[in-house]
């Protein structure tokens, strides 16, 4: 499934949303940043700014270097700026020539992330389904922490689930041999690889996530937590205090729980389960001090403005 199959479909609620004068001033002083997801040129640029954006996530991440980089002076004419790449889905469990394809793919978007003047590449590892999957808060995770494999997936029997643990701890090895290779080309480029789940069944668990993660033991190996993913496994701050200062950048985007927690559908923001407030909170907890980038909305620039604004604000 395609990131983008993951957009707020119902309607704006009509909710008040008018900030002038409302919020509050230390808290918009605070450095978190307000950015889109997009293709760089003059327009964007110009309406992004115009509705209160500071900057960017460049989706052609196979931009040549001087392509690269007359968008970032574009970006920095308007005072913007291109903060991130996003490469998105990879495939790094289909065995070794696609592995090598993506990480030579990746190679290429790291070096368009540093044209670009971004300090990140938002990758996907790779997904696993097609078997027996417990469904989301069925989980019960237990895993070996050295390696990172699931030792169960529920509490009691795990025989149905046994091709899944099977095809995760298989999907885990195979991402840390393909990221492996990425780290000298994000070292010598300054590209973070930030990595985030987008509903591939992998990683599932705040604390799973976080040792995979902090298993690689580089700065150049981060997280890219999207707030609205993750509401299925467990509360999106329960992800941010696992994961910690591993959070590199964050997705915006909101998610309606079903009634039995187990579904939902994307929503427009501060419409759907998230919290905004305890979120926000936990991300003071950690110091995370980056960018706020909003995905997948369908509201106008100005009611995503504003209603990014609210969440900053702690509302």
């Amino acid at each position: 499934m395609n990131r983008r199959q993951f957009l707020c479909t119902s309607a704006a609620a009509g909710v008040g949303l008018s900030i002038a004068g409302s919020l509050p001033a230390a808290r918009l002083d605070k450095t978190l940043r307000k950015a889109l997801i997009g293709v760089p040129n003059k327009e964007v640029f110009a309406a992004w700014k115009a509705a209160g954006f500071e900057g960017m996530e460049a989706t052609k991440w196979q931009a040549l270097p001087g392509e690269a980089v007359a968008a970032r002076k574009t970006a920095e004419s308007f005072g913007m700026k291109i903060h991130s790449v996003l490469f998105g889905w990879g495939k790094l469990n289909e065995g070794e020539t696609v592995l090598a394809e993506d990480v030579t793919k990746m190679e290429i978007a790291l070096r368009a992330a540093q044209a670009y003047g971004a300090s990140a590449v938002l990758f996907v590892p790779c997904r696993i389904g097609g078997m027996a999957i417990p469904r989301p808060r069925e989980f019960d995770v237990r895993f070996d922490e050295k390696t990172g494999h699931l030792e169960r997936v529920v509490a009691g029997d795990n025989a149905p689930f046994e091709k899944y643990i099977e095809a995760h701890n298989g999907a885990v090895d195979a991402s840390r041999k393909g990221i492996e290779r990425l780290i000298p080309t994000a070292e010598k480029t300054g590209v973070v690889i930030a990595l985030e789940n987008v509903w591939n069944n992998l990683w599932v668990a705040p604390a799973l996530f976080a040792n995979f993660v902090a298993s690689f033991d580089s700065p150049w190996v981060k997280a890219y937590f999207d707030i609205g993913n993750h509401v299925k496994y467990a509360p999106p701050q329960d992800w941010i205090r696992a994961l910690g200062k591993l959070i590199v950048r964050c997705h915006v985007k909101d998610f309606k729980l079903s009634a039995n927690g187990n579904g939902g559908e994307f929503c427009n923001l501060r419409e759907g389960s998230v919290d905004w407030p305890v979120v926000v909170k936990a991300l003071d907890e950690i110091g995370y001090k980056g960018w706020m980038t909003v995905e997948g909305s369908k509201l106008s620039l100005g009611e995503q403005s504003e209603r990014l604004d609210l969440i900053i604000a702690g509302k």
